[in-house]
């Protein structure tokens, strides 16, 4: 049988392509034509199958999130469910950290989004929370998550250890953190996040010794 002198495109097939670009040459690069060029195709082919570059980007952030987890929120447990959703979600936006700005930008249509944030929300609800607090304690979980997987705090610092040397003396060790990068980033984040549970456990307990407050 011969070849189809086409290649066969797919969705699936497609958004690989598009994470495969936008991990490689960054989000900005994303366009069409290039997607095209990498499928082999033209690009009006691509076309019937996604309208718009943004939907196409839509569907690639459904699928590069969806090992987010917010089952947790299911056994009642408000700060299981909070740590649950915020490791995995930072796990996600490290695995394609190009991707943060369409992932972070709010779920908007995106069905599986929607479902995690109507999880997270209605976990917190059930288990006591007002849904004004409810609503805070996502965005604020969401602003923790993001903040963290923006840029590495350890990596930010130069390893010259002439660039400190003598005019701050309160960095003469800063030249190292760029060995321990991913240990200082998992670390912080974890100090963060148990802070930030911590802080929320007070706060839970005068709500609920309050309701309406």
């Amino acid at each position: 049988m011969a070849r189809p002198k086409t290649p066969i495109l797919s969705k699936p097939a497609i958004r690989t392509a598009a994470l495969t670009l936008i991990d490689r040459d960054g989000l900005e690069q994303l366009s069409m034509r290039k997607l095209a060029q990498e499928l082999a195709v033209q690009a009006a082919s691509l076309y019937s199958h996604y309208r718009t570059k943004e939907e196409l980007l839509s569907e690639v952030a459904e699928e590069a999130t969806t090992h987010i987890d917010v089952s947790a929120f299911g056994g009642g447990d408000w700060r299981e469910g909070l740590a649950v959703w915020a490791r995995s979600y930072r796990a996600a936006l490290a695995q394609h950290p190009n991707l943060l700005p369409v992932i972070a930008a709010g779920p908007g249509r995106r069905e599986e989004a929607l479902r995690r944030a109507d999880a997270v929300h209605g976990g917190l609800v059930g288990a006591g929370w007002p849904p004004r607090y409810a609503t805070m304690i996502g965005a604020s979980t969401k602003y923790l998550v993001v903040g963290a997987a923006t840029h590495s705090f350890a990596g930010g610092f130069d390893d010259d250890v002439w660039v400190y040397q003598d005019r701050y003396p309160n960095l003469s060790q800063a030249h190292r953190l760029a060995e321990v990068a991913a240990e200082i980033d998992e670390d912080s984040f974890e100090l963060a996040l148990t802070a930030f549970l911590d802080g929320l456990v007070p706060v839970y307990e005068r709500v609920r010794a309050r309701p309406g407050a």
